[in-house]
């Protein structure tokens, strides 16, 4: 508390205690303060709020703050009647600064999180434990950079019936970190809303950014910079915290994993930006990063950039970025409107965060026909699957077939960690499916060498029990071919995923599966890492 805080709180004070008839100490001016322990316990103090601030043989001087009742004064009275009693009002802050005296918190030694799945309770039970010991703020912030640490991507936070479950996210599985008791919870979640500017008293989801540096009880300095989704449930309110890498190293092309086909159809785009270039999925896949990756190349003095995003992620130098406020029931510029007028400031290259509707999708494809170049991201579960819906939302138009460049699906696995995986022959089951993948590959695709070829599991360590270590993307993409642009200009066409999927195919494209096969075949992955995320 600062000196001007508490000189107004001690005057706020000594004014209720001349309006109620009392003496005021002000104990910040007590510069050596006795404490004397054998008058009342530390329970005691604490329940009835009172602190002796003078004793002798056969005097007793109390101080009490202004919530301390009648009844305990007049008790207090008659449990020491061999002395004489007096009481003054001291300030909240006073008698806080007395208890810290007499029951001192125990230092809290912050301790890594380690994941292991022979002691997981355990970690949960400590991790459990060092958080009821610590204010709000130290909470976030410990947990922001043991995700941090632990290369976490989300942070959850779920109330259940008697407890809270915090969970991360990391290389796309969750992993049990702490439970709070709903006491606990309560301050965390208030910290969280009054730092992200969410209500905890709304009944619709909400989103917020935190964006603040925290200096913890033990001097640690921690950057804050969260997006958050929170949504009202029967036991309170929960969280998701999307954790934002700060690090400008990570968007390049290079870190993608592009294939040489994929690397070579992105370096067309980048030589000739125009079009519409859409990078689609779930939450969580990746397709942030894939399109700043992009705009990180694309970025030169020559090219005037403008983003439209929500939230603005990450903060580019030489980019123009807009944030767009869409929290429900506010007053609102959508996707759209804001496109338009970026449109206004004659940008060469657009970045639409997401296609939400009709009008966000006719804005963005007429800009990709006049001859910018539009990034964005959209919702579907595949490439093919990302144009029927497209045609969905905007009706069957031959236009928008001559605006889009090139349409990118991707999923993140987990990768093994070459330093553990454990070689195996593959099982009578797993050749099938290796043998019937490859034969749906593009005739022009060569076909690996299965001669003497093992697999690999994950192997175990105590640093890394789950032996995955990092996340790559499997994608599947395709640019507008001739072929398929036959198929999506005849307007008898009834548009479906399997016949555009083909289409693509016969033009060269891998679907995930088979990205995903042949990277089990090159021992990045395990099969159940592809059929946990592709199905």
């Amino acid at each position: 508390m600062s000196q001007d805080a508490r000189l107004d709180e001690e005057q706020a004070t000594l004014r209720r205690a001349r309006v109620i008839g009392m003496n005021y100490i002000d104990t910040s001016q007590i510069k050596d303060k006795v404490l004397y322990r054998d008058i009342l316990t530390i329970p005691e103090l604490q329940q009835l709020r009172i602190i002796p601030l003078q004793a002798d043989e056969h005097n007793i001087m109390f101080g009490v703050t202004t919530t301390t009742s009648q009844q305990t004064m007049t008790a207090i009275r008659q449990r020491f009647q061999d002395q004489r009693i007096a009481f003054a009002i001291i300030s909240d802050t006073g008698y806080t600064d007395y208890m810290r005296l007499y029951n001192p918190p125990a230092a809290v030694v912050y301790q890594d999180i380690t994941l292991n799945q022979a002691d997981n309770a355990v970690l949960v039970d400590q991790i459990s434990g060092l958080l009821q010991q610590v204010r709000a703020d130290d909470m976030l912030a410990y947990l922001v950079e043991q995700a941090h640490r632990l290369n976490a991507s989300d942070i959850h936070i779920e109330t259940q019936t008697n407890d809270v479950r915090i969970r991360f996210r990391i290389d796309g599985v969750l992993h049990p970190i702490a439970t709070l008791f709903m006491d606990k919870y309560r301050v965390l979640i208030s910290a969280i809303a009054s730092a992200g500017n969410v209500s905890t008293s709304a009944s619709d989801a909400q989103q917020g950014h935190i964006a603040q540096k925290v200096t913890m009880a033990d001097g640690t300095k921690v950057d804050v910079n969260v997006r958050l989704e929170t949504v009202p449930t029967i036991n309170g309110m929960d969280v998701v915290m999307r954790l934002f890498n700060m690090n400008a190293d990570m968007y390049t092309l290079e870190r993608l994993g592009l294939s040489p086909t994929e690397r070579a159809a992105v370096d067309e785009i980048i030589t000739k930006p125009s079009g519409l270039v859409m990078v689609v999925g779930p939450t969580g896949s990746g397709k942030t990063t894939t399109l700043y990756s992009m705009l990180n190349t694309l970025n030169v003095d020559s090219r005037k950039i403008i983003t439209i995003e929500d939230p603005v992620e990450y903060q580019f130098p030489g980019i123009t970025q807009i944030s767009v406020t869409t929290k429900p029931g506010a007053e609102q510029t959508n996707f759209a409107d804001k496109l338009r007028a970026v449109l206004r400031l004659d940008p060469d290259i657009v970045m639409v965060g997401e296609i939400r509707d009709m009008d966000t999708a006719k804005t963005a494809l007429q800009s990709a026909l006049t001859g910018h170049l539009v990034l964005t991201t959209f919702h579907a579960s595949s490439a093919a699957a990302a144009l029927t819906r497209l045609g969905d939302i905007i009706g069957q138009n031959p236009l928008f077939v001559s605006a889009i460049r090139l349409v990118m699906a991707q999923r993140l696995i987990r990768k093994l960690d070459d330093t553990l995986k454990q070689p195996y022959a593959p099982s009578e089951a797993e050749w099938r499916t290796i043998n019937t993948v490859l034969d749906t590959l593009p005739a022009d695709t060569p076909r690996p060498n299965l001669e003497g070829l093992q697999l690999y599991k994950p192997g175990s360590s105590p640093e890394n029990p789950y032996g995955f270590k990092g996340q790559i993307a499997i994608r599947e993409q395709f640019t507008m071919t001739d072929q398929l642009r036959a198929l999506l200009e005849k307007p008898e066409t009834a548009l479906s995923a399997q016949n555009i999927e083909a289409a693509a195919a016969a033009s060269g494209m891998h679907t995930m599966l088979q990205d995903g096969v042949l990277k089990v075949i090159a021992g990045e992955t395990t099969f159940d890492e592809i059929f946990r995320v592709v199905g």
